[in-house]
């Protein structure tokens, strides 16, 4: 039998406490890719928010610094600050990042600081039960909109991805998804590219990933899939929403 896959040597491997059909295992992988493609491990730390992103330390062989719920830019600029050689990624959850976390994150970007930032959207809090977060969708019902997200009430989903790129200091935002092979693909190269640009000290970077949440969706993994693509990804289109070449940067 030939072997097709095997698994990267920056990903250990252990049990994983995702719940079936979760796709943050897949982002997972992708970083854990992109280490070893770079050839950045003994560089590299991670800063993982609060949430399901929070055992970030139990899958990768790098140092972790875990942050208070939504401080992972800020704790990755004191990083990077006193370690400027060193590639510093923050792995954030949208409850984590786009609620709480909205000033960290927004001032880290603006002020370009030299760090990059995954984010999981799967539109609600997924660790803490099921509760609507910023990007939940409008009409989605959770465990605090039993009636479905409301506009008159609880105001608009966030878009961080575009919200980002329009500030002077992000050299990369781009939004990609996790439920097919070919999307996957897709963002193993975002992935790989907002690596490259913060290793090149080019500016803040981040790669907004849409994830499934099965379980607090209460859909099977397969009608998750579906949702990513025919609800999801409507509102929050995939693509790259600003990309600064070394000329830009220069």
């Amino acid at each position: 039998m030939n072997r097709i896959f095997q698994r990267p040597a920056s990903l250990l491997d252990r049990p994983t406490h995702f719940c079936p059909g979760c796709t943050h295992g897949i982002a997972h992988r992708l970083i854990a890719e992109a280490i070893d493609e770079l050839g950045i491990r003994e560089r590299t730390i991670g800063i993982p928010g609060v949430g399901c992103c929070v055992f970030l330390y139990h899958y990768f062989p790098i140092d972790v610094l875990e942050a208070p719920h939504g401080r992972a830019p800020a704790c990755a600029t004191g990083m990077k600050r006193a370690q400027p050689d060193k590639i510093i990624f923050a792995y954030q959850g949208d409850g984590d990042m786009a609620a709480i976390g909205t000033s960290e994150v927004i001032h880290a970007a603006n002020r370009g600081e030299n760090v990059t930032v995954f984010y999981i959207n799967n539109s609600v809090y997924g660790m803490t039960g099921g509760q609507m977060a910023p990007t939940t969708l409008l009409g989605q019902q959770t465990t605090t909109s039993p009636y479905g997200r409301d506009f008159k009430s609880e105001g608009y989903p966030i878009r961080m991805a575009e919200m980002l790129a329009t500030l002077e200091g992000v050299c990369y935002s781009t939004r990609v998804a996790l439920h097919t092979p070919r999307h996957v693909n897709q963002a193993r190269k975002a992935v790989i590219k907002a690596l490259e640009m913060q290793n090149a000290e080019m500016g803040f970077s981040v790669v907004e990933m849409l994830s499934t949440c099965n379980t607090n969706w209460r859909v099977t993994p397969l009608e998750a899939i579906d949702m990513i693509e025919n609800e999801m990804i409507p509102y929050y289109p995939l693509g790259v929403f600003k990309e600064r070449t070394g000329k830009d940067f220069l």
